[in-house]
């Protein structure tokens, strides 16, 4: 099934089911009045939400109404838990290349995730707001939403304890890295409120392209209009959702509704030239990395960062054409 939150006077929204073609949506208020209270009470809520959104697929519903992705808060507007992998390892390799780093061997052991904040996430039509001095960029990625999980919970408990897929623009702020990196604690001002897809989706609903805890899918990025990226999801993953998650449990457990991010996705492609999709190649799911590439080797990057007034949409089709979690518009506004 897919769910989604429309923006209200409440600070969470308003719980819907969204049919499977986009078009329709029906609040449930008496099945869960909000996508977490549906989280934390999901065994017995989803085969309720699952009921009515069949009812959705075969016919009017009383209450139905035309669904506006444009109308849409993220499907959870804040989170007990935000961490963001680094799953796609030729990500992380082009990185440190770039800056004439070598790849620790444990890098391709041990995953790497940072703590981000989930007090509150913009909608996926809203702004970012940012200045460009800051070096705006964006990062399409895929998302899970976890249950509840036990401290010490293994790779298949975490692969059962997925609940819900969706897509994530990770905004970075790449000029404000440098110096925190530095300090040696982490991410903080450089990683801003992030923005998901209107829609999430339940792992079933993906068929065979949801397999080994992974969404083997093109993800689909636009930059101004045109198209900027299309790497499979699927491809070069090296860590899976599920151990994603279990890196996370081995010291704490997970609440219900935590999300994880996969990392910027990322395919392993030749040189940069090759690399474009309008010279064959799949592109790129962040600005960084077409200046990873430019630094490698022209020794200087050369393709801004976002500026005013730039847009980017992420979206992601099936086998069909459709679009499976709606689109993600982010366009930069001014910092005041």
């Amino acid at each position: 099934m897919k769910l989604a939150t429309l923006k209200t006077a409440a600070r969470d929204g308003s719980l819907v089911i969204v049919s499977r073609d986009l078009s329709r949506a029906v609040a449930v208020p008496a099945i869960a009045a909000t996508l977490q209270a549906a989280l934390d009470n999901w065994d017995a809520v989803s085969p309720r939400l699952a009921e009515m959104a069949q009812a959705l697929e075969t016919g009017p519903v009383s209450g139905e109404f035309a669904f506006d992705e444009a109308a849409c808060a993220s499907p959870l507007p804040r989170a007990y838990q935000w961490a963001d992998g680094s799953a796609y390892l030729n990500h992380v390799e082009l990185v440190r290349k770039a800056r004439g780093a070598d790849m620790p061997a444990s890098f391709y052991t041990d995953p790497l995730i940072y703590q981000g904040g989930s007090d509150g996430f913009i909608g996926p039509r809203d702004a970012i707001i940012a200045a460009e001095s800051w070096g705006i960029d964006f990062e399409a990625e895929v998302a899970v939403v976890s249950a509840d999980l036990a401290m010490g919970s293994n790779e298949q408990q975490c692969a059962d304890a997925i609940r819900l897929v969706m897509l994530v623009n990770d905004v970075s702020l790449r000029h404000l890295i440098p110096a925190e990196l530095a300090k040696g604690f982490g991410f903080f001002q450089s990683k801003p409120a992030s923005s998901f897809s209107p829609v999430a989706v339940t792992p079933d609903e993906l068929g065979p392209a949801w397999q080994d805890s992974k969404l083997h899918l093109p993800l689909q990025v636009e930059l101004n209009g045109e198209c900027f990226g299309r790497p499979n999801a699927g491809v070069d993953m090296a860590f899976s959702f599920a151990r994603l998650l279990a890196h996370i449990a081995k010291t704490r457990a997970l609440s219900a509704g935590s999300i994880v991010g996969s990392g910027t996705v990322s395919n392993k492609q030749g040189e940069l030239y090759g690399a474009k999709v309008e010279h064959g190649g799949v592109g790129f799911c962040c600005l960084a990395e077409v200046r990873m590439y430019e630094t490698i080797e022209t020794g200087t990057p050369q393709t801004p960062f976002m500026r005013m007034g730039d847009r980017v949409k992420i979206s992601m089709h099936d086998e069909h054409g459709h679009s499976i979690f709606g689109s993600i518009i982010n366009q930069v506004e001014t910092h005041a």
